[in-house]
């Protein structure tokens, strides 16, 4: 919470202060009211399949041999369904289809809240922007990592390995 100094709504300095339990950053002032209550932000997670594989990204901005799933941010008015695909269209220049809900997942470490889908999806991949590189892993080597996206697709492999 170190961030915030000052209220976006009125511009006074921003206190800790203690509300329903919780310490939050509040306004100075009396005449405003504001809270910061620092609440999980949702993002959409996207297990792509593609000709037996999943596809993993490499964001621009992540180590050399760090991939996951496609992700994003909701925007105003959109549901996580039309997020996912949108996503998975900016990102990887493909139409996909939503094939089911994965689940939905705590990420503390980034307070996020993630919503993961299984969504199938076919053509030529043409990276977007946030982008460096991008692999297909065949579905009997992926293996899922302990953290963020990694529970999603432990959830998923584990159901799809049921259906069998």
């Amino acid at each position: 919470m170190d961030e915030f100094k000052y209220c976006p709504l009125c511009g006074k300095s921003l206190t800790m202060s203690t509300m329903d339990g919780k310490e939050v950053l509040c306004c100075a002032s009396s005449d405003c009211g504001y809270v910061f209550w620092d609440n999980p932000i949702p993002v959409v997670a996207a297990i792509v399949e593609m000709d037996g594989q999943v596809v993993l990204a490499r964001n621009k901005e992540w180590p050399g041999k760090m991939f996951g799933l496609i992700t994003g941010f909701l925007e105003r008015g959109e549901t996580p369904e039309t997020a996912v695909k949108r996503e998975v269209k900016e990102e990887l220049g493909l139409n996909s289809e939503i094939k089911e809900l994965v689940g939905v997942y705590s990420f503390f470490e980034r307070n996020q809240l993630i919503i993961a889908y299984h969504l199938s999806a076919a053509g030529e991949i043409k990276l977007g922007d946030e982008l460096a590189e991008v692999k297909s892993i065949p579905i009997d080597k992926l293996k899922p990592w302990p953290f963020g996206t990694g529970h999603a697709v432990r959830d998923w492999l584990e159901r799809r390995s049921g259906r069998r």
